[in-house]
């Protein structure tokens, strides 16, 4: 694949589909780390279903925000959403402890949702 979206196609306008970049930068972060490393799509993955605009735009905040983490050596962190706001946590921060749903949400899903 010469170009990230060659083979994607074109849109509903004629224009090209963009898209694919993980799959030619996967094996080169690969290369030079010599740790496996695999390229997916967060909006099919993370949020499930077709994705909408807004999981489109998110997905491209949380692309630009990892890049901004490498170009700032911010190693050892992750790209998170927090409402509406994306930041960088620590590791360590992110996975040292459960993070779990509060009863009143489930209580509040029953009544929406029976």
């Amino acid at each position: 694949m010469d170009d990230a979206h060659s083979e994607r196609g074109l849109d509903a306008f004629g224009r090209p589909r963009l898209g694919g970049i993980g799959e030619l930068l996967a094996p080169e972060i690969e290369s030079r780390t010599g740790m496996e490393t695999r390229a997916t799509t967060l909006g099919h993955i993370q949020r499930g279903g077709t994705p909408t605009a807004y999981d489109r735009v998110l997905a491209t905040r949380y692309g630009m925000a990892a890049v901004d983490a490498v170009m700032h050596g911010r190693w050892g962190r992750m790209v998170s959403l927090r409402g509406t706001t994306i930041t960088h946590v620590a590791f360590e921060d992110a996975l040292g402890r459960l993070n779990s749903v509060p009863q009143e949400r489930y209580d509040e899903a029953a009544v929406l949702f029976g």
